[in-house]
């Protein structure tokens, strides 16, 4: 008797695990474009270097951006073109020239920027808030901060980075 107790309740305890996210979602696939967002967000090579946007217009996907290596940018393609729901993958992500030169500047912004007690935070979590592109000197700053001052002390601190050509500060604030 106590055997069959358990095993019943054994089956219903798979059953409610193998239900609750069909019927937290009441059965209905997610939308093509939270399909995708996580299919890059699990890419392996993805970092605070780098910048994935997309656009999905009907079941067609439009990839852009800005990567450090060249098989992020082939990763995100096969990633998304394998995705339930995309018929086309238009892939307009640059990669970014490997240089020895633009990886000391990305260390170098990496320590300025977050290396700040007020700004350390945009760097943590699985998705952070600021990325730091650099392209031949270059540099640009991208994502979201929480007000002004720490844009414009995100945008000073690297300004200060010794051989930077150009710093764009393209964050924008989140009220």
């Amino acid at each position: 008797m106590k055997k069959t107790i358990r095993r019943f309740a054994l089956a219903l305890a798979a059953v409610a695990l193998t239900a609750a996210p069909v019927l937290a979602n009441n059965g209905a696939p997610k939308p093509l474009a939270e399909r995708v967002r996580h299919e890059l967000a699990m890419l392996p090579y993805y970092s605070i270097f780098d910048d994935v946007s997309f656009r999905v217009d009907g079941t067609t996907v439009y990839l852009s951006g800005d990567v450090r290596q060249p098989v992020l940018k082939s990763g995100a393609e096969n990633a998304v073109k394998h995705t339930e729901g995309v018929t086309q993958v238009v892939d307009n992500i640059h990669a970014l020239p490997l240089s020895p030169f633009d990886n000391r500047i990305r260390m170098a912004e990496f320590r300025a920027v977050f290396g700040y007690s007020g700004l350390y935070r945009y760097a943590m979590g699985t998705s952070p808030g600021v990325r730091i592109i650099v392209d031949n000197g270059h540099v640009k700053l991208l994502g979201f901060v929480a007000n002004q001052g720490d844009k414009s002390l995100a945008g000073i601190r690297a300004n200060g980075v010794p051989g930077v050509f150009a710093v764009e500060n393209d964050l924008q604030v989140v009220n």
